[in-house]
């Protein structure tokens, strides 16, 4: 592998290594800070840590592959993916922690929003991407070749993989740890299939190796919506764009398994009145009040997201 080859890891790492720490005492100064929920005993002692982080993380991400677009053509759309889920997350960040409101964005709103970016993605994909609307099934010889049904797919595929990505990041280095295994499986497969991804998930993978360095357990500095939107954006286009969707959930399925234990949670909640199945959701926080430190949920959903990648790349090759 040569120096060009891996420069936009270089580069995605020391942008975000180099920005972080330049951004962390500007966020303290702005009062940029995190409130964790009251459930959650262990957690109150990162209340007022600085949030928004994944600014840094998004501008690096974007330097550090934007010069290698023209050679990784596939990575242009997904780069704007990252940016227009990054914009959503950044203002719900601003509307809470800024402005103080509780909320932030409405969840109207906000879902919105993340259905303009993620219909952008799949008209520009079925116009111009080259690509057909085919989504194969891994494991077998069959494919979704109904467009109607790929549409359906891409839709919801993009809609649970950023609000996944979202609901993972609450444990101290956990979406970034995540997320850069899901960036490493990418970089290495689209060496070996067209889709021209591969210098941005270098970038992806960059960046967030930096970012861990402030980020791991006692995390100094939190990504925030900026940050686990824009990586949920990457996951999803990434997938897309290497032509292998439902391999793209399988190694995510970590993202998937957060978001349906809220809306098992929930669910289960309502119609119950008031009984729930985890402890606490997303299941991360399950397995917390049960005893396991964050360095352990880290530690186990990580090893996890390897074991899915193996998977992913034996239903590739």
């Amino acid at each position: 592998m040569t120096v060009m080859t891996i420069l936009p890891f270089i580069l995605g790492f020391i942008i975000c290594a180099i920005g972080t720490p330049i951004a962390i005492p500007l966020l303290r100064r702005l009062k940029v800070g995190n409130t964790e929920r009251e459930e959650l005993k262990s957690h109150q002692v990162k209340s007022g840590t600085p949030t928004m982080g994944g600014i840094v993380i998004v501008i690096a991400i974007v330097a550090a592959s934007i010069p290698f677009w023209r050679n990784h053509p596939g990575s242009l759309p997904v780069i704007l993916m990252v940016i227009g889920f990054a914009l959503i997350g950044f203002l719900d960040d601003f509307l809470k922690v800024v402005l103080k409101r509780s909320d932030g964005l409405i969840a109207w709103q906000k879902f919105l929003l993340q259905i303009i970016v993620t219909v952008a993605f799949i008209v520009w994909y079925a116009a111009f991407s080259g690509r057909t609307l085919i989504i194969p099934i891994p494991f077998t010889s069959l494919a979704i070749t109904n467009p109607i049904a790929v549409i359906v797919i891409m839709f919801l595929a993009i809609l649970g993989t950023v609000n996944g990505a979202n609901f993972t990041d609450g444990v101290d280095g956990l979406a970034s740890s995540v997320t850069l295994i899901i960036a490493a499986f990418f970089a290495i497969v689209s060496h070996q299939l067209y889709g021209g991804v591969g210098a941005l998930s270098l970038a992806v993978a960059g960046a967030l190796l930096a970012f861990l360095l402030f980020n791991a357990y006692p995390a100094k500095v939190f990504m925030g919506d900026t940050g686990s939107l824009a990586l949920g954006g990457f996951v999803s286009g990434a997938g897309f764009m290497l032509g292998i969707p439902i391999v793209a959930v399988i190694v995510s399925l970590i993202y998937w398994a957060e978001i349906l234990s809220v809306m098992i949670q929930v669910s289960y909640f309502k119609a119950t009145h008031g009984k729930r199945v985890f402890r606490m959701a997303p299941i991360h926080h399950h397995f917390e009040l049960g005893g396991w430190s964050e360095v352990r949920v880290v530690t186990v959903f990580s090893v996890i997201t390897i074991f899915l990648c193996g998977i992913g790349y034996v239903a590739i090759f």
